[in-house]
């Protein structure tokens, strides 16, 4: 076989310079720091949906490994057992997470096993949650309003088709209120 040929079974030596060493070694750490900081991103968003970031992490955990018990979710996190017991039962109850005993076929103790919901379940069961908060919100002024005759009406906002002015402006509006907004 020819020296181009990779399939002879004889090894070319590649030399690689610490130029290149170090280049690929920076690569590598920020490859990493990026995955680190793309992870606690996830983490974070995940610990305001699910309250804290120990049950952001269990979860994330869960969706990376399916079928884990509570002692492997807490050595794979690095949580205390207990504390990982707790956020458990805690998520199970409010169904982001499912849980099954684990099937064994000696004789003892069959831990369960838990699975996290999927990422869009999560999202469309805080989606109430968040439209009444931000009604609340919204409504603040009526909610501190001493006298309830003082409060505002909602603002509604109306979008008007084009056809409806002819001539392309606003002729024979004397308002000074925008325009589709309504009190």
């Amino acid at each position: 076989m020819s020296e181009d040929d990779p399939d002879d079974g004889e090894e070319i030596p590649v030399t690689v310079d610490s130029e290149d060493r170090d280049a690929r070694t920076r690569i590598e750490e920020g490859a990493d720091r990026a995955v680190e900081e793309f992870d606690k991103g996830i983490v974070d968003l995940l610990a305001w949906v699910l309250d804290t970031e120990t049950r952001a992490r269990i979860y994330v955990y869960l969706r990376q490994y399916p079928g884990s018990t509570s002692e492997e979710i807490a050595s794979g996190t690095g949580l205390y057992p207990s504390t990982v017991r707790e956020a458990l039962a805690e998520l199970n109850e409010e169904g982001n997470v499912s849980r099954e005993k684990r099937e064994s076929e000696g004789a003892g103790n069959n831990p369960y096993e838990y699975t996290a919901i999927a990422p869009s379940e999560l999202v469309g069961g805080i989606l109430h949650q968040v439209q009444d908060e931000l009604n609340t919100v919204f409504n603040l002024d009526q909610y501190l309003a001493e006298d309830a005759s003082e409060t505002s009406r909602p603002i509604t906002i109306t979008v008007d088709d084009t056809d409806d002015d002819p001539e392309g402006d606003d002729a024979g509006d004397d308002t000074d209120e925008p325009e589709g907004v309504d009190e």
